[in-house]
């Protein structure tokens, strides 16, 4: 499954768990605890300038020496606000029971049109408190908090019926006495109160946060208009003793309640939590605060809270889990991804209290957990993807493919078709079309690659990339071993087929290397890709775009050239190198002309190292640009110190064999040239040789760089001429004094016309493009006068010595010098050339 399906099926998937739980009531007090947090970040609106209360304090208490008040005292404070108009009252105190003396005397104030008392409904679990008799229904009002599982009051039960009966709210009953002369009447339909043209919809149990809430009769949110400051308070005492002044009663709703904290009328709002200390409310401020909420509701237009259906808050919790999902998805950098969370999750507050702002109550928490949660799953899926699947090709990465692996051994150990393939796949020249081409179309070609191999293997096997351009399949249940060479065939044929990538065609082919488990062997999935991928390697080296099968030998071969790899890297740096030198002999007159300079490596181990075996490893790893830089340094060196103590005319020369990779350098000549400036020999004295296959990988390359080294007058060599490329067509161009022809051709003069022929035409082809000729490998006399009678100038091998270490090679000197005839004392050379 893709990123993309994964984001999809996450996101839904986190949704669908989290409506769950919210359905069950497992998020509802956290998200309760966000609507409240929403609420104390509301403006204060300040004191409703149509509200008064008439609170009880501490100090009323302690003058009043009684509680509850005598209903002397509290007909005393109803008869004086009714002097000062008040417009409605309401007394927030249950008076069920007498309180002597006063009795007739408060019932006498309690019937007075503008005044409501309050009663409590009870229910199931809590007894109510009566009503006081004689007064008419219109001036009785319920107690109308809804406390919420977690003991905070955020809705107002305004409403209720039950047959024929009626009951209205406390807030309810004032505030229809203060809009009495307005005109306004209550109208109730089955999902709404309107008064006059307003309308109170009524909350169902799961509006907004709330889960299967109790939302008997009509209820509706709470606006909070202030933390406390809803009306303006005065004393018990300054009514009693007229402290007030008369307007500020005058036309306004005035409610009377306890505000004394001993007396235990408290109750948690919204506001609660942010306070550290008395963080009740009194009941008369909650229900100054409730009809406020109404009256301002319908004389100022103020909105009633407002909230999404269920299928909308659905959606919204969706989106926000697709958010979170495609955050990660697109995103890799931890910080950038950090970075963008915390905005999106700002964002979301942003709306949720800017929707706040405008009385609509729409989910946070929800949103915000599916955003996190989604993202979590995403970012596992994402890391399990990381590391069990290729990113680029969606392939099994190499750690999943030996899991596949290690699952086949152990089914052919049960005995049931326990025949199985493992074929390991590089594309052969991929190097060169990620560089020329660049690497994004590198990385296409994988993807177009990888495509075109799952078409091929279908459900044959499980295929996995194990390397940047390596790829691994494993064929189970295979009956013959011919099935695993059929489908390389197939594989080899597909892969011939040209690429479309951006409108070009790319041409490639692969390599592919096919182990077969042995049930006889413990096999181990890492040994067994290892194997597959010996093999592959020596298809490569058998000319690539074919397969070839593991043998047992293969493995020792590649551990060899390992340990051989690593040894020689060693002998760099602890300098186990030495320089032999084979004479050059002038077929004149028999003289040494020069010598050539032959690397040997002495193992301290292993002894001698044919350089067959480690010249090949230097040059794929590079060690040979630091080894060809010692040689020249060496062997032009020791030709100084010898053409100081052996002086002759012409001077000694000495050749050198320069690789190719030496020859691509681009300080090449700058070396050169310092070396010559250090060794104080003219160039004329130093040769390089350059094999014919090395010039004519790049012609034009190899004669810029041949012409820059002649600039220093040195002499340049096609060594093992006729060997490798056709040069003939190059010849005449390339800047060389001289043709060494190989000592294949030479060792075979004497036996086959054809190569007496093939030397004599070299010798002759040289002389005409003016170059002189050295002809390697002569071993007897008789090759050493077909040579001289055919023209060629000069004759290194056997014939003459073998490779002399430095020693040997002065003492041969010195003999030639001194014209005695001894044989050099060379210890123990060793012959590799």
């Amino acid at each position: 499954m893709s990123i993309k399906q994964t984001v999809i099926v996450a996101s839904m998937m986190m949704t669908g768990l989290l409506l769950g739980i919210r359905h069950l009531g497992g998020l509802q007090i956290l998200e309760l605890a966000a609507f409240d947090h929403l609420v104390r970040l509301q403006a204060d609106a300040g004191p409703d300038p149509r509200l008064l209360i008439v609170g009880i304090t501490e100090d009323d208490l302690q003058q009043q020496q009684q509680w509850p008040l005598s209903d002397h005292t509290l007909a005393q404070v109803l008869q004086k606000l009714q002097k000062a108009q008040a417009k409605v009252i309401g007394l927030d105190i249950y008076r069920n029971i007498p309180h002597p003396p006063g009795r007739e005397m408060l019932l006498k104030e309690l019937q007075k049109p503008n005044v409501v008392t309050i009663t409590n409904l009870g229910d199931s679990k809590t007894q109510g408190v009566a009503p006081i008799s004689g007064l008419p229904p219109e001036q009785i009002g319920f107690n109308d908090f809804v406390v919420d599982p977690d003991g905070v009051i955020r809705r107002n039960f305004i409403y209720a019926y039950d047959g024929e009966e009626k009951f209205y709210s406390f807030a309810l009953r004032l505030s229809l006495k203060y809009l009495a002369n307005r005109g306004v009447t209550l109208n109730v339909t089955p999902d709404a109160l309107y008064l006059g043209k307003t309308r109170f919809p009524a909350i169902s149990s799961d509006a907004g946060s709330y889960h299967n809430v109790d939302s008997t009769g009509y209820q509706v949110l709470i606006s909070y208009r202030s933390a406390e400051n809803v009306a303006q308070k005065i004393s018990l005492n300054d009514i009693l003793h007229d402290k007030f002044d008369p307007n500020l009663v005058k036309d306004k709703v005035v409610l009377i309640g306890t505000v004394a904290p001993s007396l235990k009328d408290l109750f948690f709002t919204p506001y609660s939590a942010s306070k550290s200390t008395s963080p009740g409310v009194s009941g008369v401020t909650l229900h100054t605060q409730l009809v406020s909420q109404i009256l301002t509701t319908i004389l100022d237009n103020r909105p009633l809270f407002w909230f999404w259906p269920e299928w909308a808050e659905i959606l919204w919790i969706w989106v926000w889990a697709l958010i979170g999902g495609v955050l990660v998805w697109r995103l890799q950098h931890p910080l950038a991804l950090g970075i963008a969370g915390t905005v999106s999750l700002a964002v979301l507050y942003g709306i949720c209290l800017s929707i706040f702002t405008q009385y609509g109550w729409v989910p946070l928490l929800p949103p915000a957990l599916t955003f996190l949660t989604t993202a979590v799953c995403v970012m596992a899926y994402k890391q399990w993807q990381i590391a069990l699947y290729d990113s680029l090709t969606r392939l099994p990465n190499r750690s999943l493919f030996l899991k596949y692996l290690q699952a086949a051994i152990n089914r052919s150990r049960l005995g049931k078709n326990n025949c199985f393939a493992l074929l390991f796949l590089d594309i052969d020249r991929f190097k060169v079309i990620n560089e020329s081409l660049t690497h994004y179309v590198g990385d296409q070609f994988l993807i177009n690659f990888s495509q075109r191999l799952s078409s091929c293997i279908g459900c044959k096997g499980v295929i996995a990339r194990v390397g940047g351009d390596e790829f691994a399949i494993l064929l189970e249940n295979i009956s013959e071993t011919s099935f695993a060479n059929s489908i390389a065939d197939q594989l080899q044929k597909q892969m011939t087929s040209p690429f479309k990538i951006n409108g070009q065609e790319i041409f490639t082919s692969v390599s592919i290397g096919i182990a077969f488990n042995q049930i006889q062997l413990e096999h181990q999935p890492e040994d067994m890709l290892r194997d597959a991928h010996t093999a592959m390697y020596l298809a490569k080296d058998l000319g690539k775009a074919r397969h070839e099968v593991f043998a047992v030998g293969m493995h020792t071969q590649v551990v060899r050239r390992f340990q051989l790899e690593t040894d020689l890297r060693r002998a760099v740096l602890q300098q186990e190198f030495f320089l032999y030198y084979q004479p050059i002999v002038s077929l004149e007159n028999h003289q040494i002309v020069g010598f050539e300079a032959l690397l040997r490596w002495k193992h301290p181990q292993n002894g001698f190292i044919s350089p067959v075996e480690f010249i090949p490893i230097a040059e794929e790893t590079g060690l040979i640009i630091p080894l060809g830089q010692w040689i020249l340094e060496a062997a032009c060196s020791q030709l100084s110190s010898w053409q100081s103590q052996f002086p002759q005319e012409p001077p000694l020369m000495m050749s050198v064999n320069i690789s190719g990779q030496q020859l691509s350098q681009p300080d090449l000549v700058e070396y050169i040239q310092k070396i010559l400036q250090k060794t104080g020999l003219d160039g004329t004295s130093l040769k390089l040789e350059i094999t014919e296959s090395v010039a004519m990988k790049n012609v034009e390359t190899a004669i810029t760089i041949m012409l820059q080294l002649r600039t220093l007058n040195i002499r340049l060599s096609i060594d093992d001429f006729g060997t490798g490329y056709s040069s003939l067509s190059y010849l005449h161009r390339f800047p060389v004094n001289t043709l060494k022809i190989d000592r294949s051709f030479v060792s075979r003069m004497g036996e086959t016309n054809e190569d007496a022929a093939i030397v004599r035409t070299i010798i002759m082809l040289s002389h005409t493009l003016g170059m002189n000729v050295i002809a390697e490998g002569v071993e007897t006399i008789t090759q050493q006068d077909q040579l001289q009678l055919l023209g060629c100038e000069y004759g290194q091998g056997y014939f003459y010595s073998q490779p002399l270490d430095s020693e040997a090679a002065t003492k041969l000197l010195k003999s030639q010098c001194t014209g005695k005839n001894e044989e050099p004392e060379m210890g123990d050379v060793v012959d590799f050339s």
